[in-house]
């Protein structure tokens, strides 16, 4: 899965997790995870969905530092190599 397939996703996955009036077009890798309107528990979901849709597993600490959209891209193309 390439790099954009992998943010196409994450931009869908998101816009169903977040509660924010965002332009999903315009998000891109640059773009902060909180400025998307995804706090705290959010984030839970958003995790949750991101196993099953990329079928990786992983802990909540694992994404402690994960702040922008192209870290959590980043960090979903490691899982999906390992």
């Amino acid at each position: 899965m390439t790099r954009e397939e992998i943010l196409g996703k994450l931009r869908g996955i998101m816009g169903r997790t977040s509660q924010a009036k965002v332009d999903w077009s315009r998000v891109n890798e640059q773009s902060s995870i909180a400025s998307l309107g995804i706090d705290s528990l959010a984030m839970l979901d958003l995790m949750y969905d991101l196993q099953q849709e990329f079928g990786i597993e992983f802990e909540p600490q694992d994404v402690v530092n994960v702040s922008t959209v192209g870290d959590l891209a980043a960090f979903i193309e490691g899982r999906m190599g390992a």
